[in-house]
């Protein structure tokens, strides 16, 4: 593995001023229902009600925003999950460049359609994000693109971490901030950003407990492959690379604890996050909530949970709403 490097506050606060007036900045809203169940205030920082519908559009503009002109001709290529490769077609559409979004087979319909109806080229290919980035590598060689991963990316890091910075501002005597984590981009911002303002604020990442490849990676001491498996948290799927030159070591450096929650208690939190918050929020939006909920977070203080995304199926938050035990493992 490379030697691994990192991404400073000066590079998040210079995203920021690029991407400005490009993404929308999201509110946080305090949270009655979750402030008397976690005795301490608790905030929602609505980053689902998003341009794109996720938190995915800060980086992928940013990455956007620092290509060359020739880069920006030959276009860009991405690996992703569904909300990555949604942010990166818009980021894309708005630069004039073309965009291709490589994913897998496990991918929801509703995300490949909504990367197509932004104007990218979206394939699907084989059972993992690994398979995916077979042909994204391929198109790299024999096209010239530029390839725009999903986390591991500095441009990519630092848009993130613009989360982090609106954090602090609207909730300045924030205890601890809590954050979905898949390959870690969001969470590696985030917590640079705000540790470097308020270096005693806890940062807690949250993944499902089927397939976290952070959470299995830093048990391990290195970046390692993760079967990937159905779960309600679709877009916190995926590896973070073998090869991670980023956010394996900013996630360790940074980042306090990492805990998982079930499938049930994804169910819950995406039911009350409509019924009480009047939020829709997917699978990996809600983690947050699940983890609140379930005391997977010890004495939280004041509360920042980030909802990173709202492109969940509207049958399938249709079910879950209205009680139904959705197994997707089955689906």
């Amino acid at each position: 593995m490379r030697e691994p490097t990192t991404v400073s506050l000066a590079e998040i606060e210079r995203a920021r001023r690029a991407i400005s007036g490009h993404v929308r900045r999201t509110v946080c809203a305090s949270s009655p229902a979750l402030s008397e169940s976690a005795g301490a205030p608790v905030h929602l920082k609505l980053e689902h009600l998003q341009i794109t519908g996720s938190f995915k559009l800060r980086g992928a503009t940013n990455a956007v925003l620092n290509l060359t002109d020739a880069q920006r001709t030959r276009g860009v290529v991405g690996v992703s999950t569904g909300n990555h490769g949604r942010g990166l077609a818009h980021a894309a559409r708005m630069a004039g460049a073309r965009c291709v979004v490589c994913m897998s087979r496990l991918v929801p319909r509703n995300k490949i359609d909504g990367i197509r109806a932004v104007g990218a080229e979206a394939r699907n290919v084989g059972d993992s994000q690994d398979d995916a980035q077979l042909e994204v590598d391929r198109l790299v060689g024999e096209d010239g693109m530029t390839m725009l991963p999903p986390f591991d990316h500095p441009d990519i890091i630092a848009g993130q971490g613009t989360l982090g910075l609106e954090i602090l501002e609207e909730v300045p005597e924030v205890d601890t901030i809590v954050v979905p984590v898949s390959g870690g981009g969001l969470i590696a911002g985030v917590a640079t950003a705000a540790k470097a303002i308020k270096p005693r604020v806890r940062v807690i990442g949250v993944s499902m407990e089927r397939g976290a490849a952070m959470y299995e990676s830093q048990k391990a001491g290195h970046p390692r492959p993760v079967e990937e498996r159905p779960t309600l948290a679709d877009s916190l799927g995926g590896g973070i690379g073998g090869d991670n030159r980023y956010t394996f070591a900013m996630v360790r450096d940074l980042v306090d604890d990492l805990v998982l929650v079930t499938e049930v208690e994804i169910a819950a939190a995406i039911r009350h996050a409509y019924w009480e918050e009047r939020q829709v929020v997917e699978g990996a939006g809600a983690v947050g909530i699940a983890a609140l909920q379930a005391g997977r977070i010890a004495r939280p203080g004041e509360t920042v949970i980030l909802l990173s995304g709202g492109n969940i199926d509207m049958a399938l938050h249709h079910r879950i709403a209205s009680g139904e035990d959705v197994d997707v493992t089955r689906e």
